[in-house]
């Protein structure tokens, strides 16, 4: 029975035709605004560490992770063991950047034009993902917590490889619902060989596939858990397909192994001083931020607890996540969530990270687009917005916000 305080959205069912153009005039609007502020924040604060040529006016989106990506663009790998090293930053996106800057002459301005260009086509597909799953409200409000998340900046022109990995995460799904399980494999390769997180993609791909042979068996849309492990006999040749996206992964350790000697040094190189990210009980247990809370200093306990915050709350949404969109994208939103949340031991980087888990997006536009008072979405959207307007100020002012 549902609550009289509440309107849950019915089930998902395609509406209208999608609107591409407004999503992405929206995202252009936001891109805008975010990029003025950026610049001012850039040339009222402290000078930058990294300076593209002929763009000061886009100096401000390029901070901290954006050297290494720019070191790597210009001259490639390089790892000394117990060191921060540039083998820490996945390949895709750099040799993205690399790739694209022969064409505009410039690694940095290559940088922003990829991250931004990548954002604007994931807005756009996401939106068609969610407009074949949820009620009209509830895609567009979808939709617009993926614009005005907090830690949107990173869409928008910010020289990291977020925005890629989310259009390449959300292509394979794509794909996979369309039932072309190589093309969805191949393409989640470019996940798994962009960020660490990837290997939620292999998950989530695996997990789906297995779900939608169960639905065709069943013949409805919900299967149970023992459905879903009988599966596994029922997989045909073709539908293995989807294991291409291990060779990102894979392709990453072996270039590892054969250049450096270790296949999986990119998890070493995490504990380096300065980075102090090793795994163990201090970072399972957030040893630091316990710390950072007591004795400050407190800009930055802040920072760290609004990103637990969003932690929390996209915790809190993956039930709603497997209401409306099964297992396969639980299987996902969850791994992509765990490895930040375990692996950080303060929460840094959780805000960014989560991102990426598109399903919670998803989630979340519908829950606060099925709220009674409708106040409520307009509230949400403009607080975070608000906050996304702050954190971009603090990032063109070199401020580590995420």
């Amino acid at each position: 029975m549902v609550h009289t305080a509440e309107r849950e959205s019915a089930p998902a069912v395609p509406t209208t035709q999608v609107p591409a153009t407004k999503a992405l005039g929206a995202f252009a609007l936001v891109a805008a605004a975010l990029t003025v502020v950026v610049a001012i924040a850039d040339r009222t604060g402290p000078r930058q560490r990294i300076r593209p040529s002929g763009s000061s006016w886009l100096d401000g989106w390029h901070q901290y992770d954006a050297g290494w990506y720019q070191q790597i663009a210009e001259h490639g790998y390089s790892y000394t063991p117990g060191q921060q090293s540039s083998i820490a930053f996945f390949p895709v996106y750099p040799m993205g950047v690399r790739a694209l800057s022969t064409l505009v002459g410039d690694t940095a301005l290559a940088g922003t034009l990829l991250a931004l260009l990548a954002g604007a086509a994931s807005v756009v597909l996401f939106a068609r993902w969610a407009w074949a799953r949820l009620s009209r409200r509830s895609a567009v409000a979808a939709v617009g917590v993926l614009l005005l998340y907090p830690y949107a900046m990173f869409l928008y022109g910010a020289m990291y490889a977020d925005s890629l990995f989310l259009l390449c995460a959300i292509a394979s799904f794509v794909l996979l619902e369309r039932r072309w399980y190589l093309a969805a494999g191949l393409v989640g390769a470019l996940a798994t060989a962009g960020r660490p997180v990837g290997v939620a993609v292999v998950v989530g791909l695996v997990v789906r596939t297995l779900e939608m042979i169960a639905q065709d068996r069943a013949g409805d849309g919900r299967v149970g858990p023992g459905e879903l492990l009988g599966a596994v006999r029922l997989v045909r040749p073709r539908q293995l397909g989807v294991l291409a996206s291990l060779l990102g992964i894979g392709g990453w350790c072996a270039y590892l192994w054969l250049q450096f000697g270790d296949p999986v040094a990119f998890v070493a190189v995490e504990s380096a001083p300065g980075w102090d990210q090793g795994a163990g009980p201090r970072t399972w247990f957030k040893i630091a931020y316990a710390g950072t809370m007591v004795k400050g200093p407190r800009d930055i306990a802040v920072l760290l607890t609004i990103q637990a915050i969003v932690c929390l709350c996209a915790v809190l949404l993956l039930r709603r996540v497997w209401q409306r969109f099964g297992w396969g994208y639980l299987a996902y939103a969850a791994v992509v969530l765990a490895i930040p949340i375990l692996g950080t031991k303060d929460f840094m980087g959780t805000g960014r990270y989560a991102l990426v888990a598109f399903p919670v997006l998803a989630a979340a536009g519908d829950y606060l687009a099925t709220r009674r008072h409708r106040w409520v979405l307009v509230a949400v959207l403009s607080v975070s917005a608000a906050l996304l307007l702050v954190l971009t100020w603090f990032f063109g002012r070199s401020v580590e916000v995420s």
